[in-house]
């Protein structure tokens, strides 16, 4: 997205970091070759994708109990058991209908992106083996609509699945406006009945009647290249990188200070620091990294050993999200970049309810204030009031988001908060 806010966070660019054998799965193909995979380079690579032995009508699915036993979790950023959600849909009446959620609407965030672009039949594969479990018959796969080579390069791969016949399936491409809000599963359903790439914040949810008035099993696109990776190999090969707790691994986008931004694979429970390391470390000394992107969390550098899992980040408030790393140097300044995210999840709001439409601007022009040394006496015990009240209010969860950074910002920023009430704004918060 083209935004002054999310400039500074866009990584140099894209090239994954060194192989890791313990870690390279998803882009083992990538890290071995250094070239996208065709079907036929996939084929070679992994096989066929089982999709006859995913499915038992007389029990529950032999791959959603596989996915069950691996313990795969979303990584779309809400970390939601992906059993659970194959179940929801595979139990319901009639038709159900894929989507694949490629939208990446965060605008730190370039892993789905480059997933597709380095082994688009992992994901395809997965969506195709979601919908023999879920009984559905047709998958649609949603891109943003300003990424037009990557709409063309995933439309090749779709036509080279047809003339090969190896989908039971009918797989659509899809390009939907690109917005912050329009990655919301709701949104992906509500553009696909015709509406616009807003949440829909009122019941019925997707799993009960989502697509076409039918059941509707909405997943992000790494998420589904790894229940791929389960089906052909099981939940004891994926719990293998990982924690007991936190199995498998995840693809992290890292940005900022570093010496090689990228995006990479590592195991889940890695920490930060090394994390870090892997993308040349930092390229000047650290003030905090953002783990989460624009609805994520600050961290001062003393956290960066905290293990990359939802176990270990959770006392700290912070979560892996959809897999976004940001170096802050000590030369910038955290408020100024916090303000400057603020405004544009204000500007990018769903404008449905309350939170979006008054209480997220008012936090952001307060933050904006509060990083040029403009405050007011009353400011910070009214941010401090505002940020409190925007989490669960909202008809969607985005001002959960902007109420999340914006509450880390005051926490890890202190000193600075303190400085810029008293001196006004510091000098790096005066650089473009």
């Amino acid at each position: 997205m083209n935004s002054s806010a999310a400039a500074p966070f866009a990584p140099h660019h894209l090239a994954p970091g060194p192989d890791d054998a313990t870690t390279a799965r998803l882009l083992a193909g990538w890290y071995a070759t250094g070239r996208p995979a065709t079907l036929a380079d996939h084929l070679e690579r992994h096989g066929p994708p089982p999709v006859t032995a995913a499915v038992d009508s007389r029990t529950s699915p032999p791959l959603v109990e596989a996915v069950e036993a691996a313990g795969l979790t979303g990584r779309g950023g809400a970390g939601f058991p992906t059993a659970r959600k194959l179940r929801a849909v595979a139990g319901r009446r009639g038709r159900a209908v894929v989507v694949v959620n490629a939208m990446e609407s965060e605008p730190a965030s370039r892993k789905d992106w480059f997933l597709l672009a380095v082994a688009p039949h992992l994901v395809l594969d997965g969506a195709v083996l979601a919908a023999a479990v879920a009984c559905a018959d047709t998958v649609h796969v949603c891109l943003p609509r300003d990424r037009s080579d990557q709409y063309r390069r995933l439309g090749a791969a779709l036509d080279e699945r047809r003339r090969a016949r190896v989908d039971p399936v009918r797989l659509c491409l899809h390009a939907l406006p690109h917005a912050y809000v329009s990655s919301e599963s709701t949104s992906l359903v509500r553009w696909l009945n015709g509406g616009p790439t807003r949440p829909q914040g009122s019941p019925p949810r997707t799993h009960e009647r989502g697509v076409a008035r039918r059941p509707t099993l909405v997943h992000n696109a790494e998420t589904l290249a790894h229940l791929a990776l389960i089906a052909r190999h099981g939940p004891d090969w994926f719990r293998q990188a990982g924690t007991p707790d936190e199995p498998g691994t995840a693809l992290v986008t890292v940005s900022g200070a570093v010496t090689a931004p990228g995006v990479l694979e590592v195991a889940l429970g890695t920490p930060l620091a090394t994390v870090l390391d892997r993308a040349g470390g930092p390229a000047e000394p650290l003030r905090a990294v953002l783990l989460g992107g624009f609805a994520g969390t600050w961290l001062p550098r003393a956290h960066t050993h905290t293990p990359l899992t939802r176990r270990d980040l959770a006392p700290l408030g912070a979560a892996p999200g959809a897999g976004v790393l940001v170096a802050l140097p000590r030369t910038a300044c955290g408020l100024t970049e916090t303000a400057r995210m603020l405004a544009y999840l204000a500007a990018h709001s769903a404008r449905q309810c309350g939170p979006c439409r008054l209480g997220l601007p008012a936090v952001a022009e307060d933050f904006t204030a509060l990083a040029a040394g403009r405050a007011d006496p009353d400011l910070l015990s009214r941010l401090h009031r505002r940020t409190g009240l925007l989490p669960g209010r909202g008809a969607c969860h985005h001002p959960d988001g902007a109420a999340r950074l914006a509450a880390s910002a005051l926490r890890a920023f202190a000193d600075d908060v303190d400085r810029h009430l008293t001196h006004g704004g510091c000098p790096a918060a005066h650089r473009p």
